[in-house]
């Protein structure tokens, strides 16, 4: 795409699905969108055990259900937030005032961020339940992969999260440093 204001395109253009797959905030948000499924999936299905000699399932984070619940909300909220935001970064070139484009990047970079954040809060929560379980809570060691799976991708959505607030910031900063360095020395900005 041309170098339009905050980073778009002329408005008005044909959607190239193509492109759109190819950016790298697209491949970050599908792949923040992902590690969702992952965390919330993993919870909803094997994240609930119940002891030898009792029929009430509980959450097989140290039985504390709010771990449980709070892996699931952030999950399923992550993942609508993912499609919310997909369907803006697909929306964008077609967005002529500069003005909301730029309430569209910063939302985008506002809501990240408090992703990211949630993110670390959920690692460290459902790391520390983890690792406070008693081993007779759940003697046949079930769920604990779905478990380890929930903490390990919780781990990765902080980084596909920062990087999403950071890829909107540092682009442009990129971009005008590469045409500083190209042949005739000066950016088309400068000349």
């Amino acid at each position: 795409m041309d170098g339009g204001a905050f980073g778009a395109g002329k408005a008005g253009g044909a959607f190239d699905p193509h492109a759109f797959l190819r950016q790298p905030h697209t491949l970050l948000r599908l792949l923040s969108w992902v590690f969702s499924i992952v965390v919330f999936g993993s919870i909803v299905n094997e994240g609930y055990v119940n002891r030898l000699d009792e029929t009430q399932e509980h959450c097989i984070f140290n039985r504390n259900r709010n771990a449980c619940n709070y892996g699931i909300t952030v999950g399923v909220l992550a993942f609508l937030s993912c499609l919310l935001y997909l369907a803006l970064d697909a929306y964008f070139p077609q967005i002529s005032s500069v003005k909301d484009r730029k309430k569209a990047v910063l939302s985008d970079i506002g809501v990240s961020a408090f992703w990211a954040f949630l993110w670390f809060v959920g690692f460290c929560f459902l790391t520390n339940q983890w690792q406070v379980s008693k081993e007779e809570d759940n003697p046949m060691n079930e769920g604990g992969d779905a478990a380890r799976a929930a903490i390990t991708f919780s781990f990765f959505s902080i980084f596909t999260w920062k990087a999403l607030v950071l890829q909107p910031v540092c682009l442009p900063l990129l971009t005008s440093r590469d045409a500083s360095h190209a042949p005739g020395g000066l950016s088309t900005d400068l000349q």
